[in-house]
Parts: structure tokens; sequence; C-alpha cells
């Protein structure tokens, strides 16, 4: 029961996620993206399916907050006051009125910030042709309803006008648009469901060494291992690049793919180095897959220290906002750690013998996903954990 440092295992791993709703264009909402499911250690395409990824944040709109702007500007007068919501207006409203570059779009976006969406739509249907981050947050506006009458086919539009427009400096505004349509087509929400629009929209959004939309690169991942669209090689290439770009929840499906081999050869090094950058920038799943890691190494002190930190989370909502990770994948990642301390508790492995507090954490097993632990469970019967 050494717990000497690993290099290597050939050990295997579990499973990884899952979504189906309504999609959303605002910055704080859905997006879809697919599951990727290993069960005992087999890549298994045939139960890939889109799932509900409520929660999930979208990749930010690159328009800077206007009240945060204008609140350092005004302060540099004086640094020791903290500049009030009227002040901001007033400045701006003064800025806008001798026709000062970009004040009336920064006002519209300043009663935006403050949820005054009749005084922010005026100012967006104003200036919108010449303004097209105010077309972005009109479109924006349209599709979610936000203050106004929901209208899929206007927000639709002014998406696509940004999507083909051709403005210098905008390129990150165009990739987020892209984005946001291939979600749309993707789920046929205000157009007619196209796979192909939705792949091809992503890899427009995608391209670019600074201004490609990450969210499009792992959405991209995630869309080739669909069972329809499946191309292992074209998901390990996405993964990579999101995961280069700063993806945490294309790290940890990069480590299962080093992991079992797909799309590219195995590498356990490479795959257990992803799990571990993964779980150190809060991946669940990351840790949850480390934990069996550390438990099938016989390194049950690693395992149950980083089971025993992970099971102290109870909301997968609140994670998923935190670190933009699938709430599917948090709370399998949550079973998988349960389940592991358990036995460990069970058979007093890494820690004292406690089997009123493994019956505990087995139950927090079943009720975080029944099926990884149905899966595990088999696997303890056949001697394989």
């Amino acid at each position: 029961n050494s717990d000497a440092e690993d290099k290597e295992s050939t050990g295997r791993q579990e499973e990884v996620p899952t979504s189906n709703d309504k999609l959303y264009f605002r910055y704080d909402l859905r997006i879809v993206l697919l599951d990727l499911l290993l069960l005992t250690g087999v890549y298994q395409t045939s139960n890939i399916r889109r799932m509900n990824m409520e929660g999930i944040e979208s990749e930010p709109i690159p328009i800077s907050s206007t009240t945060k702007a204008i609140s350092d500007i005004i302060s540099n007068h004086d640094s020791d006051l903290e500049p009030q919501a009227d002040e901001i207006e007033e400045y701006l409203k003064e800025k806008a009125e001798i026709g000062y570059p970009n004040a009336l779009f920064q006002l519209g976006h300043f009663y935006f910030e403050h949820e005054r969406y009749e005084e922010a739509r005026i100012i967006f249907e104003r200036v919108q042709e010449r303004d097209y981050q105010a077309k972005y947050l009109l479109a924006v506006m349209y599709y979610d309803g936000i203050g106004i009458e929901e209208n899929h086919k206007i927000g639709i539009k002014h998406m696509n006008e940004i999507a083909n427009a051709k403005i210098k400096g905008k390129s990150n505004l165009i990739a987020c648009a892209r984005y946001n349509l291939g979600r749309a087509y993707l789920q046929g929400f205000g157009v007619k469901q196209s796979d192909s629009e939705a792949e091809k929209l992503w890899i427009l959004a995608a391209q670019g060494d600074n201004d490609g939309s990450v969210k499009a690169q792992t959405a991209l991942g995630l869309f080739y291992s669909q069972e329809e669209n499946l191309a292992l090689h074209k998901a390990f290439y996405w993964h990579k690049i999101a995961t280069a770009n700063g993806s945490l929840e294309s790290q940890g499906a990069l480590g299962v793919m080093y992991w079992k081999g797909q799309g590219t050869k195995q590498n356990v090094e490479a795959a257990l180095n992803c799990f571990k950058q993964a779980s150190e920038r809060g991946n669940v799943y990351a840790q949850g897959c480390l934990v069996a890691h550390y438990y099938t190494r016989k390194l049950y002190k690693r395992a149950v220290e980083l089971a025993k930190t992970i099971t102290t989370n109870e909301d997968a909502m609140i994670i998923a906002r935190a670190t933009d990770c699938l709430p599917d994948y948090i709370i399998k990642g949550m079973a998988m750690s349960c389940f592991y301390y358990a036995r460990c508790l069970q058979n007093g492995l890494g820690t004292n013998k406690d089997t009123a507090e493994a019956k505990n954490y087995y139950s927090k097993a079943c009720k975080y996903d029944l099926d990884i632990v149905a899966a595990l469970q088999q696997d303890m019967t056949f001697g394989f954990i």
C-alpha cells in the first residue's frame, strides 16, 4: 500500500458527460454540448445524446462593463469617492450630447447593465447599424426576451448580420455571434435544426490564434464525439486546441482521450497530467478520475485525501458557474469520489475503518449518479476494484 509517486498506470477509468432545452444567446446561460460516456472503461458512442446543460456559462461577450469603465474614469478625479449610478448616467449623457465617440452606446449598455431594458433598447435600435456591439445586445434581448417580447426571428437576423460582417477590430464579437448561431442550429431554436450548419458556424467561430471562440472549440470536440458525427481524431484536435486556450472542460475530456487512446495514441502519462492540472483548477470530474486512479494504484491515502475534499461539495450548479464545467460531469465526479471513499471507509484503506460512514457515502454516491454506482459495483463484484 505504498503512497510512492506514481509515474504511469495501465489501470482503467470511468465516465464522462452530458444536455436539451431552449438555448439562450445570453452570456450567462446555456450552451449545447454533447455526451461522451465511458462505462467500465469502454468508450460507448452508442449512448451519446444531447442533454440539458442548465446553468453553464457561455463565453463572455467581448464588451467591457460600461459601469466599471466610467466609474474608473470619474474616480480618477477624486480617488477617494466611488461614483454613484446617477453620476455615471449623467456623465454619459453629457458625453453623448456633444457627440463623444461611443458614448451613446455606452449609455445604452449602462442601462442594460442596470436592467433598464426599454431605455437600453431604444438606444441600441438607434445606433445598431453603426455599432455592432449594440446590434449584438439587441439580438440577445430579442432572442431571450430580455425586457421585450421574445422574437427569435429578429434575434437570429441581428446575430446573422454580425456573424457575416467584415469589420475590423470586432473578430471576438463575430466569433461569439457564430458560436451562438451554431448552438441555435444544433437545437433548432429560431432556425431549422441542422448539425451541418452548427458544425460550419462553430468551425468559423473556433478559428484564430487569439480571437477564436474557446467555447466553439470545446463544442466541436464534443460534437465530433457524438454518434452521428463521430470523428474522434477531430474531437481530440479541438479538445487539444481548447485546452491550450484555457478550457477546463476540454482538459478533462482530453485526459480521457489520452487515457483510452481515443483519437490519438494512448498516453497514460499525458492523461494523468491532464487530470492533475484540471483537478488543480477545479474540474470535479477530473478529480474523480484521479481518485479512481489512486485507488486502483493502491495509493489509498491520496485517494482518501482527494475524495474527502470533493465529497464536501453539495451544489453542482454552483460549481458549474464557478468552473464553467458541465453539471452532469461534476455530478459524475462526485459520485465516483463518494463511491471510492466509501470503499476505503468500509475496508479501512488509507483511513480508519467506519462501516456506518461507508454506508452514508455509498448512499450519497447513489444519490448523485446511480448508473455510475451500478457500473462500479459491478466492477467490485468481479474483482476489478
